[in-house]
């Protein structure tokens, strides 16, 4: 059995880049938690309302995975330059540790989006082997909306491991219209329909009818 660690910067991530993969593990009946880094809190400026919306959701959509236990740091979302690296480090660290996963999913280090770029820099740290020996593989997931519009920074998402989702696809999508201010009608980039889009091109590019793909940070067996 795997114990697996699924790193998302908001709500919504861990779903849009792995959520037919945990269904699968799930499955197979590995052990996942979830870690999500930002929250609303009425500090940052959320209204009661949007807060206990967006609690709400998390709850439908742990409800459906199940999850072993949800992680919630809690940091300001759109403005975590703002909070100090190494509190941030810590922050991610002490997850990590508690749970000791061997698997963890993370975004792509070179997202458009600010939060998933410094969450990417914050998880380098914590994923050394000779202080984390527990973790024996890391993959970057794709993120629809972030991953594919990065057209400056030079570093495209080279996906090298793939996974068939075809039996989880439709659950997949059922799991993302939860996130309803999150979700759009096509040619929105958080469409079901370019959802389904992107889990047919992995899938072809990997002989499958559906995949989630993702670059491997590193494996040691």
């Amino acid at each position: 059995m795997n114990k697996i660690l699924v790193i998302a910067p908001h709500p919504d991530d861990e779903t849009l880049g792995c959520g037919g993969t945990i269904l699968k593990h799930k499955a197979n009946n590995d052990e996942v938690e979830w870690l999500i880094i930002t929250g609303m809190l009425e500090e940052y400026g959320w209204s009661a309302k949007n807060i206990e919306k967006r609690d709400k959701e998390i709850e439908q959509v742990n409800n459906i995975y199940q999850f072993s236990k949800v992680h919630k740091l809690n940091f300001p979302a759109a403005n975590l330059d703002q909070i100090k690296m190494s509190d941030f480090v810590k922050g991610i660290s002490s997850i990590i540790k508690l749970v000791k996963p061997n698997l963890i999913y993370m975004p792509f280090r070179f997202d458009v989006h600010s939060d998933h770029q410094i969450t990417a820099k914050a998880v380098q740290s914590c994923i050394k082997r000779f202080r984390y020996p527990y973790i024996n593989k890391v993959l970057m997931y794709e993120t629809v909306s972030e991953t594919d519009q990065n057209f400056i920074e030079g570093r495209a998402f080279r996906p090298n491991v793939f996974i068939n989702i075809d039996n989880f696809i439709d659950q997949k999508i059922d799991i993302m219209n939860i996130y309803l201010s999150e979700i759009g009608i096509h040619p929105f980039p958080r469409s079901e329909i370019a959802i389904r889009a992107l889990a047919n091109l992995r899938g072809s590019q990997s002989f499958n009818k559906y995949a989630e793909a993702f670059e491997l940070v590193f494996e040691c067996h």
